[in-house]
This record gives C-alpha cells, sequence and structure tokens, in this order.
C-alpha cells in the first residue's frame, strides 16, 4: 500500500511512495508525530537522478526489515532536494561541518525538534571499507536515543548554536575593483589545467560561471590569457566524454581529469549554463565549434527536457535498463565496438571508432566506450561522419532511455529562458526563442501568485506547495531580462521588476546582506544564506546580477545601491576562492564596464536597419549591456524614452555611468562601441 508520499508532486518522493518505509514529507505534520511518539527523526534528503540515492534505496528502504525497524523506532522524512534547497543547504552544512564532506544521499538524524545530530551519507546494507551497515547506524541511534537522551540533545544543542553563529553579514563591504578581479584571475590561474583544460584535479566539474567572468574580462581588457583559459576548456569539454556526441548536451561532470567518463546525468541547470556559455563563446571568437555546440545543447533542451505545458523537466538519470532488467549508469550512452560493427558495418563501424575513440579495451566499464571527439591527425570525411552520427543516434534511441525527473523547478527554468533566448537570436532561431517565451509564459501562468511571489517548482501544470527561494527569483528576473532584450517585449521588464522588488524587501535585510529564504518562509534552525557559486550561481551573486541589469534598463538607483551592496561578498571571496564566485565576478565585470546601455530606435519593427543594429547590439561582447529596441517613443522600455530617428533612419544610443555616446545609425560603430 503506497505512503503518504503518494500524494506529492516531486518524481524523487514518488519513486518512493511504494516503499514499506512509512515515509512522510517535510512537514509539520511529522514533527508533531515524532514528538508524540517520543522518537527521534530520520531525514533523508536526495534527488531523482543521483545514482547512490537509488542504491540506498534499493539495499534499504525496499528491504521489509529494514523498513519494519524505521517504522517502530523512527519518523522517517524524505525530501527532494531540488524542491527544498532551504532544507538541503541547512543540514548539509551541518553534515560537511561534522564530518568534513557531504553528498547524496544525505542521512541526518534529528530530534523532534529538528535539531540534528548524527550525520552521514550512503550506508551500505552490511558493513563495508570500514563505514558501519545502515542497520547498525539505527540500531546505535535507537540504543542512544533511549539510553542517553541528555547526551544526545545537548550534541543537537551545541550543533545548531553552532550553525547560528555561522551568519554572513558582507553587505556594504565596498565594491570589487580592478584589484581583486587581478587578484582572482591570477588565483585562476593558478588553479587552471594547461594540459587538459579547466580547473584542479578530479572530479572535474564545467566551469560555465568562471568562463563567463574569463569571457567578460577579456572583453573589458583585452587579457588573452583569460581567453586563452576560456576557449581551451570550452574546447576540451565539447570534445570529451562529458559532451553527448550524438545528441547534444551536457553530463553533470567527468570522473577523471581528462574529460573522459562523465557521471552520466543530465541537469537542466548545466545545459542551460552551458548553451549561454557556448553562445558567448561564438560572439566573442566566432569559433564554429563553439557555434555547434551551443546549437546541439539548446536542441537537446527542446527536444529531451521540454515539458506538454512548455516548461523544461529537471534532469535526466544517469542510469537505465540494460535489456535485462537492471538499472545501470551510463549503458545507454556508451558502445563496443562489436555495438558499432552491428548497427554501421565493417568500414563505418572502423572510421566511428577511430573518430569517436571507441577501443577494444574500452575507456568506462565491461569493454565500453564513452565517444569523444580526440584531437587526431586523420581528417575525417564530414558528410560521412554526419551519416555514422545520425545512424547511431537512431539506434540509440530504441535503447531503454534513462529516467526523467519531469518537475518544474523556476530557477533552472529561468537559465534556461535567458539561455534559449539569446542562442535564438544570435544564431537566427526564432524556434528557440519560440521555446523560450514558452517556459517564461509557464512561469507567469503557473508559478506566479497574484502578489508575483514564486512557488519553486510544478509538475504536469500543477504547482508544488513550496515557496520559491532567493535563486527562483533572481534567475528568473534573469531569464525575463534576457527575453526582454531579445523580444522587444517591455512586459518581461516588467515582471523582472515585480520579482526584483521581492529580492529586495523579503530576502535582503537593512545592511545589504541577502538570504536564500524568505523573512516569512518556513523558520529551520537556521535561515539558510549561501553566497558561493557552484553548480549553478548562488541566489546571492544572481541577484546582484538581476539587479545590476534592471537598474541599467530602468535608471533605478535603488537597484543599483543593491547590486552594489551584493557584490561586497565578491570582494570579500574573490582573491580567496575564485573558482567558487564566478558568477559574482561575471557580474562584477559587468558594474566595472558600466554596465552599458544600448537603445535601438527605428521606423518599424520590422525594418531591416532597425534589424541590423538590433542584432549588432545583441552580438555586442561590453559585459552585462542591456539592450532594448523599438519605436521611437515607445513606451515598452525607460531606455527609449527621448530617443529620436537621425534622419528619419534607425538609431542607436549608447550609454553608460550617465554619459552617452553620439547616437549611430552605423552598425560598425555601434559593433565597435560594444567591442563587437
Amino acid at each position: 500500500m503506497p505512503n503518504r508520499l503518494a500524494h506529492e508532486t516531486s518524481p524523487y518522493l514518488l519513486q518512493h511512495a511504494d516503499n514499506p518505509v512509512d515515509w512522510w514529507p517535510w512537514s509539520g505534520e511529522a514533527f508533531e508525530e515524532a514528538r508524540r511518539r517520543d522518537v527521534p527523526v530520520l531525514l533523508s534528503v536526495g534527488y531523482s537522478s543521483c545514482h547512490w540515492c537509488h542504491v540506498m534505496a534499493h539495499e534499504s528502504f525496499e528491504d521489509r526489515a529494514t523498513a519494519d525497524f524505521l517504522n517502530e523506532h523512527f519518523v522517517s522524512v524524505k525530501v527532494d532536494r531540488e524542491e527544498r534547497p532551504d532544507v538541503d543547504a541547512v543540514y548539509m552544512e551541518a553534515v560537511q561541518a561534522a564530518t568534513g564532506q557531504g553528498g547524496w544521499p544525505m542521512t541526518v538524524f534529528l530530534t523532534p525538534d529538528a535539531e540534528p545530530f548524527y550525520f552521514g551519507t550512503y550506508f551500505p546494507p552490511a558493513p563495508r571499507h570500514g563505514t558501519p551497515s545502515f542497520r547498525q547506524v539505527l540500531g546505535g541511534i535507537q540504543q542512544a536515543w533511549d539510553t542517553r537522551r541528555g547526551e544526545v540533545t545537548e550534541v543537537a544543542t551545541k550543533i545548531v548554536r553552532e550553525l547560528t553563529g555561522r551568519e554572513l553579514s558582507f553587505g556594504g563591504t565596498r565594491v570589487p575593483g580592478e584589484e581583486e578581479l587581478a587578484q582572482a584571475l591570477l588565483g585562476l590561474t593558478r588553479e587552471y589545467d594547461p594540459q587538459r583544460g579547466g580547473f584542479g584535479g578530479a572530479p572535474k566539474f564545467p566551469p560555465s560561471m568562471v568562463i563567463e567572468f574569463l569571457l567578460r574580462h577579456h572583453a573589458r581588457t583585452g587579457s588573452e590569457g583569460a581567453l586563452q583559459m576560456a576557449q581551451d576548456t570550452c574546447e576540451r569539454m565539447a570534445r570529451g566524454g562529458m559532451y553527448d556526441q550524438l545528441g547534444g548536451g551536457f553530463a553533470r561532470y567527468s570522473v577523471d581529469r581528462d574529460w573522459v567518463v562523465p557521471h552520466f546525468e543530465k541537469m537542466l541547470y548545466d545545459n542551460a549554463l552551458l548553451c549561454r556559455v557556448y553562445a558567448h563563446l561564438w560572439r566573442a571568437t566566432g569559433s564554429e565549434e563553439a557555434r555547434r555546440v551551443a546549437l546541439e545543447t539548446a536542441d537537446f533542451m527542446v527536444r529531451e527536457l521540454r515539458t506538454a505545458e512548455g516548461g523544461f523537466a529537471s534532469a535526466l538519470d544517469a542510469d537505465s535498463d540494460d535489456g535485462t532488467g537492471r538499472h545501470v549508469e551510463g549503458v545507454f550512452y556508451v558502445w563496443t565496438p562489436a555495438q558499432l560493427r552491428e548497427v554501421l558495418g565493417e568500414e563505418d563501424a572502423g572510421l566511428a571508432a577511430r573518430c569517436f575513440g571507441v577501443t577494444e579495451e574500452g575507456t568506462f566499464e565491461h569493454g565500453a566506450s564513452v565517444l569523444q571527439l580526440p584531437r587526431q591527425a586523420e581528417v575525417f570525411d564530414a558528410q560521412r561522419v554526419a551519416s555514422v552520427r545520425s545512424r547511431l543516434f537512431e539506434a540509440r534511441s530504441r535503447r531503454p532511455a534513462p529516467g526523467r525527473d519531469d518537475k518544474v523547478v523556476a530557477a533552472w527554468n529561468g537559465l534556461a529562458v535567458a539561455a534559449l533566448a539569446e542562442t535564438g537570436a544570435y544564431f537566427d532561431r526564432p524556434d528557440l526563442v519560440d521555446a523560450a517565451v514558452g517556459a517564461a509564459d509557464l512561469l507567469v501562468r503557473l508559478h506566479l501568485d497574484d502578489h508575483a511571489r514564486l512557488v519553486r517548482t510544478s509538475r504536469d501544470g500543477r504547482a508544488g506547495a513550496n515557496a520559491g527561494v532567493l535563486e527562483d527569483y533572481a534567475d528568473v528576473a534573469e531569464g525575463f531580462l534576457a527575453l526582454a532584450s531579445v523580444t522587444g517585449e517591455g512586459v518581461w521588464l516588467e515582471f523582472a521588476g515585480l520579482l526584483l522588488d521581492h529580492v529586495l524587501t523579503l530576502f535582503t535585510d537593512d545592511s545589504g546582506t541577502l538570504y536564500d529564504t524568505a523573512s516569512d518562509a518556513e523558520r529551520l534552525i537556521r535561515r539558510p544564506q549561501d553566497p558561493t557559486d557552484n553548480a549553478t550561481p548562488s541566489g546571492w551573486t544572481a541577484a546582484a546580477g538581476a539587479l545590476l541589469g534592471y537598474a541599467a534598463h530602468t535608471g533605478s538607483e535603488r537597484h543599483r545601491t543593491a547590486a552594489e551592496r551584493a557584490l561586497g561578498v565578491v570582494q570579500a571571496l574573490a582573491p580567496r576562492v575564485p573558482r567558487f564566485i564566478g558568477w559574482g565576478l561575471a557580474v562584477a565585470e559587468a558594474l566595472l564596464d558600466g554596465p552599458r546601455e544600448v537603445a535601438v530606435v527605428g521606423p518599424a519593427l520590422d525594418d531591416e536597419a532597425t534589424r541590423t543594429l538590433r542584432r549588432t547590439a545583441l552580438l555586442g561582447t561590453a559585459p552585462g549591456a542591456v539592450v532594448a529596441w523599438g519605436t521611437p517613443g515607445g513606451e515598452e522600455f525607460p531606455l527609449l524614452a527621448d530617443r529620436p530617428l537621425v534622419d528619419g533612419a534607425a538609431t542607436a544610443y549608447v550609454c553608460r555611468n550617465f554619459t552617452c555616446d553620439a547616437p549611430t545609425t552605423d552598425p560598425d560603430r555601434l559593433r565597435t562601441a560594444l567591442g563587437g
């Protein structure tokens, strides 16, 4: 019989609805039940595309004896970290403080007052490599709760006190300047891997936000070193196994330093961020490879992640059926020489093996290889390679596909809106812009209430119950600002303003310090707050970027001041940990450059000269530049006010820091003014 999770919208929670464990969703009722029964709470946090979450579920949560013990001695609470990032963040901070590491599945034991006292991640069903079994852990916790309650509550109280004392206060610190950005670039150069691209060792994550900083820094200063690191990293990622050489799109990360073997889950946020990175790299360099990867990644998102309602699903699993009923990581994506021959025949299989680096020994497991595009002396016939790719993609599509987590997360859809809008505009793909508009429409229609408050998730056209967090407001505002510039529709600027007003009133204190949850949100043991950029921009730095862009569009001193105060965290962190403040650095580049405000007016929206100037403006590389376009006196954008045509022709105006260049009707002059 299904448990309480059967009524949830999260695919991850629904995966556990038939467990014999008597799961509760995160709720006040769950903790009331723990108080009533006088038992501790097991908090288990994961997400649907997490490989080890599935392993622990199969080994322990589907096991009747383990479930019976849990049901008798605990109240068990299951949380989707993507649905409740606030709960995840608070307890992950405790796990990392206590153990020095973290990850998912996250396993935390709490008092009925939600105070943590014992931590872990994955626990095996039997003792392994010095790690106790899950049943041993449960037995030890139950015994400690029954016989050493005072000790347990003392530990829990101490942990909560330490967490509460960690509050950050970087608001109002001076904004980062040339010195901090130069220090950050030097720090990145020291961590850069010149042989393989990327930063640090294994595992290697795609440094999308750091690359955005490097591209903006190059645009502002002309630094060739910054551009080289960005170009080389993008090339190595695109040629490696982390990039899907048949279907486009990127896997989560590379398990090795050489970008050969990925962790195969595909996340919407990675692909949205990387799609935009490669589009911006093309804008800066004209690289044909960057163009191809940007478009293939955009097409992957639309083809495989778009939902029936027009939004974008969160992720594709790493695992899929290997044909025998077993779920195996990566089996959907890898190939053996024999499998190539079966699909392509002997001659083309040989070409495919050489072109894509498929070997008899294999680069993955069981003699299978992850497809790559290694640099080599042999020159391949482009038409034959295209035919091979097409046939392999068609054959792969007949394999059992990885599962899809089809919940729509507001923040990640905001990132996708920005990426698809810009990629569609750059490469004359109106279908991609339409996809961006469709996702934005869904966010307004389903995620935004009458007071412009966001809900975090939806699924199958049904809004979830959890409130949006700072990254939702900031990333959706960023997407709307990009869409406004691409479409010329000022309503998206208005929606961005509504969201950013909430950022100022609900997520910011009097000093300018930002929090990840609203001031009226559910109270946890600590109000979560993390300014570092990891897999996605932090809510803090994303808010800084959106506030700065909105201020450039509207002239709002209130929003610009808030952006500058938020960037105080970059001044504090950039010299020490530049890899983990990449988007903050990118926003700081925009602040140092102005950012520039571009208004394009024309006699008609479909006028060819107007469209040429609009395209030139969108392709400018000036960091964080905002673009408004329309007819003279148009009320869509504040930047269009008092912008007449020159001699009746389409005209562009470029301003920054309260100073404007002479208006121009010449696309080449506009290109020069914007670094294009």
